[in-house]
């Protein structure tokens, strides 16, 4: 019987921690839901980077389709298994730029806090799959040393929460981490990356937008969606709860092989986006981490792909397409490399 997502719609919709405790956690539950044949999917347990998948997100694969663009985001194979020259455990340099246990400053004027190693979905392609949570637990009260780190750079006006994903971490942190970062008068903008956002809409709640407002400064939402499909009425509601409240939406994106290398899927998806009130942000290529080489496209096959886009989209719905590069000072701009060898 197929899943009906809660809708936001009605008054005692389900807590959003029962519902993400009810996520698929093992492959054959997972295969089961979707109707699909073990022997087809070339699925694989994975113990080091486990299966976890929203029972929302899962309604939106197409049943019996095992190359479904959403499944294969979600899906454990041998391909993850295998060793290719390039690709590494710390693809973009986290490790290196930690200043404090749990903040990571590699960008003037913007730090970085894995706020939880918690994610409401594990993505296969996940740069951080690898990251040590456990020994960057941040501390948020104002005496903790990250936030002295904050008070003592004052070139630093925007904390971006990361993690893992910080929406999945209970309103009470949130509200107490906000509580700290308004005593520290140089920090104006709270940005919060999240994959929740799109596949756990009841995380979206009355208290969640409340305690965000509790920031003095101007709070930016970042949601991670890859494909159209992702996109339903219900999380669409998400999102415009959040937008009418006047929080700011941009999406980021990977361009990853089998799911969206298609320029017709990423104009629709860019497309979708505006409907939903998100402004398409970044396109990023694949970060080259140990385990995803299996997601990853050759720069000219990017670039092409990145041309139709700028061909057919208006520059509001054209993402920058960018790679994320150890020891650079911001993200690199990508897609203007010959489209042809040669």
């Amino acid at each position: 019987m197929s899943f009906t997502p809660v809708s936001l719609q009605l008054p005692a919709y389900r807590d959003w921690k029962v519902v993400a405790s009810e996520s698929f956690h093992t492959l054959q539950e997972l295969l089961n839901f979707c109707e699909i044949d073990p022997t087809e999917s070339g699925a694989v347990v994975h113990e080091g980077f486990k299966l976890r998948v929203t029972r929302y997100y899962a309604s939106l694969i197409e049943k019996g389709n095992a190359a479904d663009p959403l499944l294969l985001q979600v899906l454990p194979t041998n391909r993850e298994f295998l060793t290719v020259p390039g690709y590494q455990r710390d693809a973009v340099g986290d490790q290196l730029s930690v200043r404090v246990p749990g903040l990571i400053h590699k960008y003037h004027g913007r730090v970085l806090l894995t706020l939880t190693g918690a994610c409401a979905v594990n993505c296969r392609y996940c740069f951080r799959r690898h990251f040590p949570y456990s020994e960057n637990v941040p501390g948020l009260r104002i005496t903790d040393p990250i936030m002295r780190y904050l008070a003592e750079n004052e070139d630093i006006s925007e904390v971006i929460l990361s993690g893992g994903d910080p929406l999945m971490v209970s309103d009470q942190k949130l509200i107490k981490l906000i509580g700290s970062l308004n005593q520290i008068p140089h920090i104006r903008t709270l940005r919060i990356h999240s994959r929740v956002l799109s596949v756990l809409p009841e995380r979206v709640t009355a208290e969640l937008i409340e305690g965000l407002k509790q920031f003095d400064g101007n709070v930016v939402m970042v949601t991670h969606i890859n494909h159209p499909n992702e996109i339903s009425r219900h999380n669409r509601q998400a999102f415009q709860m959040l937008s009418g409240q006047g929080f700011a939406l941009f999406n980021q994106s990977v361009l990853l092989k089998g799911v969206n290398d298609c320029a017709e899927t990423l104009i629709a998806l860019s497309h979708e986006l505006f409907e939903s009130r998100i402004i398409p942000y970044y396109l990023h290529r694949l970060d080259k981490v140990e385990g995803a080489a299996h997601f990853d496209l050759p720069a000219v096959e990017s670039c092409r792909i990145y041309r139709q886009m700028r061909e057919r989209l208006p520059g509001y719905l054209l993402p920058a397409m960018v790679d994320e590069i150890e020891g650079q000072l911001s993200k690199i701009p990508a897609g203007n490399e010959p489209a042809e060898p040669g």
